[in-house]
């Protein structure tokens, strides 16, 4: 049975800001994800990436949707990888949240 994972990451770095680094950690996914024979194919469509993932005989899809203060990822585990789904958000969480940290001194 699919699994569905959504996780909702907020930040203050404004829709704009926020897209060019999801753009720019989509490239770096394949360096978490076991195998040789890793596909990560995206796209945009407005503020909505669209993302298929193929590795070890497995396929996840999904979106992320940028906002001004958050950034929405649900994607559909397979069966096989629903087994994971704990530690796949729990990655996803991580990573995410790191790619969208605030790194402005602060001024105080």
């Amino acid at each position: 049975m699919n699994r569905p994972i959504v996780i909702n990451l907020p930040h203050n770095l404004g829709a704009e800001e926020a897209k060019r680094r999801m753009q720019g950690g989509i490239g770096r996914l394949k360096d978490h994800i076991p195998g040789d024979a890793v596909d990560v194919r995206s796209s945009w469509e407005g503020d909505r990436m669209h993302l298929d993932v193929r590795a070890l005989g497995q396929e996840v899809t999904g979106y992320i949707d940028v906002m001004d203060t958050k950034v929405r990822l649900e994607f559909t585990l397979p069966a096989f990888l629903a087994l994971f789904a704990g530690t796949i958000e729990g990655l996803l969480k991580d990573k995410g949240t790191e790619l969208l940290e605030d790194k402005t001194p602060n001024k105080g």
